[in-house]
């Protein structure tokens, strides 16, 4: 029975509001001329509960689709540069986190730039503060907070971290730019492949079956894949769906991991750059983190969880243990010669021996990103004619396989 929240008056104007159980409106309104009161306006409390829930499971449908979204390099950079800039200018730390979070356009970096503003309100320190959110602030990045926090050299920490990000975002997107041709081209091959099979394919294959010619095994492939396209369109997508989920479960599996780092190494067109393009990453990260103050050990144990590559990774966790029994890095990190080039263990070596290894890691870095930029530039020069190739090849064999019935029905005349 549901139950109503009601006002109601007597005859002498007095005035009663309470809850009560009837079955409906005009009830309640019986119930209550009974007790000599007339009914003024009423709630059903269960509507009420209804209309809160559905309230409620809207925002937290809302939070979920929100917190899909990631927080990129980029909202990072731009925050970085902006809280270093306001920091310099006097701005206290809460408000600059609560200005910065109504600027942001990420719904989930607002959030997360409003928490942080109450932690350091409440007194807790910046670092510890951004370590509450590591899949948005790496520890790079929180250890680099932290030793401008001690050392009171919070601006020149963020500095750091700029450059830093602007490093690692300068060199994603060259390797984005670089893949961004091949990607079109081979989704318009797809595109233009699915509209042939569909609208094309069963005009000429009436044709041979109405001259009645015999088809060769390529061109009964190429029928046969149109009919099963045409037909079994809804199960081949779900056949692609379940694949894609596999994938991704399969992608987060440490043997797939493993696997996926091999090939990126043994790959005769990518492995050299793909050995640059980790090398780049690891000195720019030793370098950053060595001139904030963080130790040796330390920074090689951050490193290694920021490297995606599991041998890279790997290299830098063994030599993180050696290192702390006194073995110099630069001796450790030759058990993994297939790594890194003679040129990055010289420099090392040579930092160790001079005491500048973070400004050695850092110039070393620099000439790595120039050399991957240039790199970039040669796949993707390299890469152009090779898809030229492999499309013409597609054409080919499917000129081939549709002309190849006619030629034999022509030369039979």
């Amino acid at each position: 029975m549901p139950i109503y929240s009601y006002k109601a008056k007597n005859l002498k104007g007095r005035e009663e509001a309470g809850t009560l159980n009837a079955p409906s409106p005009s009830n309640l309104a019986k119930i209550l001329r009974k007790k000599g009161y007339f009914l003024v306006s009423f709630k059903s409390l269960e509507e009420k509960g209804k209309k809160e829930k559905d309230k409620n499971t809207a925002k937290l449908n809302l939070d979920f689709l929100n917190n899909l979204r990631g927080v990129s390099l980029s909202d990072k950079l731009f925050f970085t540069r902006n809280l270093r800039v306001m920091l310099k200018t006097g701005v206290a730390l809460p408000k600059a986190f609560k200005i910065l979070s109504k600027q942001s356009k990420n719904p989930k970096f607002k959030k997360i730039l409003n928490q942080v503003a109450e932690k350091i309100t409440k007194g807790e320190k910046l670092s510890e503060s951004l370590a509450l959110f590591p899949k948005v602030f790496s520890k790079l990045y929180t250890e680099t907070v932290k030793v401008g926090e001690e050392t009171g050299s919070l601006q020149d920490a963020l500095g750091m971290l700029v450059t830093q990000l602007e490093r690692e975002h300068n060199l994603k997107s060259s390797v984005v730019r670089a893949m961004i041709y091949p990607l079109i081209v081979s989704a318009m091959t797809i595109v233009i492949g699915i509209f042939m099979m569909v609208f094309a394919i069963p005009n000429i294959k009436k044709t041979f079956e109405e001259l009645n010619v015999a088809l060769p095994l390529t061109t009964r492939l190429v029928l046969s894949f149109a009919d099963l396209l045409i037909e079994q369109w809804g199960l081949l997508l779900v056949v692609l769906a379940g694949l894609v989920v596999l994938c991704l479960i399969l992608a987060r599996t440490e043997p797939f991991k493993k696997m996926k780092s091999l090939i990126g190494l043994k790959i005769p067109l990518i492995s050299k750059l793909a050995k640059k393009i980790n090398s780049a990453l690891i000195l720019r990260t030793l370098s950053s983190l060595l001139k904030s103050g963080v130790p040796i050990v330390h920074s090689l144990e951050i490193t290694s969880a920021s490297i995606g590559n599991f041998y890279f990774r790997t290299s830098l966790v063994q030599s993180a243990h050696l290192v702390q029994k006194g073995e110099k890095l630069s001796k450790a990190l030759r058990d993994h010669e297939d790594l890194y080039s003679p040129m990055v263990l010289g420099m090392i070596e040579i930092g160790e021996e001079t005491g500048e290894t973070a400004d050695i890691l850092g110039g070393l870095a620099d000439f790595y990103e120039e050399e991957i930029n240039n790199d970039l530039e040669n796949l993707s020069s390299t890469i152009e004619p090779i898809m030229i190739i492999l499309i013409g090849a597609i054409v080919g064999f499917f000129a081939v396989s549709m002309m190849q019935p006619m030629s034999s029905m022509l030369s039979g005349v």
